[in-house]
This record gives C-alpha cells, structure tokens and sequence, in this order.
C-alpha cells in the first residue's frame, strides 16, 4: 500500500539496507578533541570543552548565560527548581510529549497538569492554556491559585514538539499575566527560531538536550539557557553538588545534585557542534524534497509548522488519515527495514501520570491517532 513512499526513502538515502530514524554523524573532529580531552586528563565535570561548548552555545541560540548539563532531563529538572517548583505545586504542560517533561515535574514534588495542543505546532495551545486559567484559577498574592484543586500553579512547560517551534510568544504573554514561570522544553529544537528569535530563550529558562538521536550528540548531554545572571550563577551551583569553591575543602550548602556534564561528553559536542550549520542545511534539503514529495499524496499530510518559525527539521513527521492507516503505514515500512515510529503515548495516559488534571485535549488525540515520524538523518 505504501510501496512509493518506501522506494522514495530508500532512493533518498541511496541505501537498500535498513534506515533508522535518525542516527549521529562523526565526520568532524569528534576523534581529535576526544583525544585531546584525555591527554588533558580532565575527563569529568571541568575542562575547556565544556566552557568552550558553553559559550559557543549562548552565541549560537543568543541566550546571555548557558549551563552544561548531564542531560535534558537534568537540565530541566534544575530549571523547575530554579523557577520555584516545589511539593504539591502544579506544572501546566501538554500532554503530547516525551515522558521526560512530567518526570523532571515529578522529581520536585510538584503534578503535571495537561493542557491541550495546537493540531499545526503540535505544542502547546496557547488558546487552551487562556481557556483553562480564565475559568479555573485566580490570582492571589502573586500567585496562581488552581480553583479546582487549591494548589499553586508554578509554572509552565510547553514543547517545541519534533523541532517546531510553538506559539511561544503568545504562551508568555499568558504566563506573564497570571504570575506562572515559563520554563521552555527545547530539548528537540537546537537551530529552531520564531520571529527570528532561538528557541528556549523566551522563557525565564529553557533546556536542550544533545541525547544520542538529536541534531548534534555527545551521546548524552544537556543545558540550560537564561538570560538571568542569578539563576545562571544558581544553576552552575546546583549542577555541581552545591559544592562551595575551594583548593581543597569539600563543603556544600545545600542540596545539590551531580548534573554537571563531563569534559569528554563536551569535547564530542565541541566537534557536532562545528557541524551544526551544515547538518541544519543538510536537513533542510530532507525536508524540502519530503514536502514536495507528499504534497501529491492522498490521505497524507506532511507536517510543515506554521509562519514566521525556522524548525530545525529534527524529526521529519506526517500525518495519516486515521489510526487503522497509521498502524498499517508503521508494520509496511518497519517490516521493510524503514524505521518510523508513532507518536508518544499521551502522558494522561501512563500509569504515573494518569490521576493528573487532564483539560479536553481533543487535538492531543487526533494527533496521537494519526502522526508518523520518518526516517531523519543528515545524509553524508
């Protein structure tokens, strides 16, 4: 049934053996800086790759301050503490997202919240997000107070779902209003920009990760964005066990956790990171002959975003008519050695998650029925 889209992949990527969704390149200097992190010795949590990647990075995205994280879920997972999120708090998020967002959420004590998305960013709605808080809570004291629950709602964190940006203007001005800390899930997006501004840097923090299936990779890896020089002093702290400077002297003043990322991970990301413009462009192209392809195609809709945003093309994603299509799309080019994957569960319906506030979230569900991501590598 799908015969001419799994031709189209394969003659895409000149390759009859099996196509994963999106594997890592090492074309640049990945051997060379790994070797050069281990004569240095300096394998662990300090080292000039890491403040090199760091201050390449807040170039690159435009954020004043970065911090270099174990990995995304840790990245966001400090920026929720910094935001003030603590026990029995809420967190507005969507519910189509990797299961990262709610388990960082989890981590502080604090309950996911879901809030329906927007069917053309597949992040979160910000007509959604105004419907709920203009029905069911209050401000009170600078807070803002859940009518239905009596809880605080501390903040919020939409996704920029596959590398498309979200209406992410339109979700602060919401947040800023009703006294809720917008922290943004960029994890996907690195090289992703709305109204010509990087993504993750709307937000008083954002996070990135650099896990293995991302744009660039270090294999793991994470960071956070401010543009706040407290919350970028607090989090560099926090990330190294809340140890206090010393020579010598181990002496922490609070809790912290050892979220740091290592100099060897760095020095793989220093390299990607060299590469990162030409993968974008390379991506790009992908995306491009995909749309023009699937543009003739009955039944099939090629996910585009929506104006005035620059994904960075991380995960090319369609949508099929209904979920019978979708299952059968998924078994013809799985069974013909095509990686593509469903959409996530939705977060209200994994077991941890499941008693958590859900608002309707009906275009969560056609969503989750019907998108498909297709195979996504930087071709070399």
């Amino acid at each position: 049934m799908y015969d001419q889209v799994i031709d189209f992949i394969r003659d895409i990527y000149d390759e009859k053996g099996y196509i994963p969704l999106h594997e890592p390149k090492f074309i640049g200097n990945e051997k060379k800086y790994l070797s050069d992190c281990i004569d240095s010795t300096f394998v662990s949590s300090s080292g000039r790759f890491i403040d090199d990647l760091e201050e390449h990075l807040a170039h690159f995205t435009g954020a004043k301050y970065v911090v270099a994280t174990s990995n995304g879920t840790a990245a966001l997972h400090i920026s929720l503490l910094l935001a003030g999120v603590s026990l029995n708090d809420e967190v507005i998020t969507q519910p189509l997202t990797f299961i990262a967002s709610c388990n960082a959420i989890n981590y502080c004590g604090a309950k996911p919240l879901f809030i329906d998305v927007d069917r053309d960013t597949m992040g979160l709605s910000p007509e959604a997000l105004s419907s709920f808080l203009s029905a069911n809570t209050k401000v009170i004291g600078k807070q803002c107070i859940n009518k239905l629950t009596g809880r605080v709602i501390k903040a919020c964190v939409p996704m920029h779902t596959f590398g498309h940006p979200c209406r992410i203007d339109e979700i602060k001005e919401i947040c800023d209003l009703n006294n809720i800390k917008l922290v943004e899930d960029s994890a996907e997006s690195l090289g992703s920009f709305f109204k010509g501004r990087h993504t993750g840097t709307f937000g008083q923090l954002g996070v990135i990760s650099f896990n293995g299936n991302k744009v660039i990779t270090g294999g793991a890896g994470g960071c956070i964005l401010t543009d706040d020089k407290d919350l970028f002093k607090k989090a560099r702290h926090l990330t190294t066990t809340a140890k206090i400077p010393h020579k010598w002297e181990y002496n922490h003043d609070e809790i912290g956790y050892n979220y740091r990322l290592p100099n060897i991970i760095a020095a793989l990301l220093m390299a990607q990171l060299e590469n990162l413009d030409a993968f974008l462009i390379n991506k790009k192209k992908l995306t491009e002959n995909y749309k023009d392809f699937f543009s003739s195609k009955k039944d099939i809709e090629f996910v585009q975003g929506i104006e005035e945003s620059s994904p960075n093309n991380w995960l090319n994603s369609i949508i099929l008519k209904d979920l019978s299509q979708r299952d059968i799309f998924l078994e013809e080019t799985n069974h013909n050695g095509i990686m593509t994957r469903p959409i996530w569960t939705l977060m209200n319906k994994i077991d941890m998650f499941k008693d958590c506030y859900c608002d309707s979230i009906e275009n969560s569900l056609w969503l989750n029925d019907r998108v498909v991501n297709i195979p996504s590598s930087v071709i070399v």
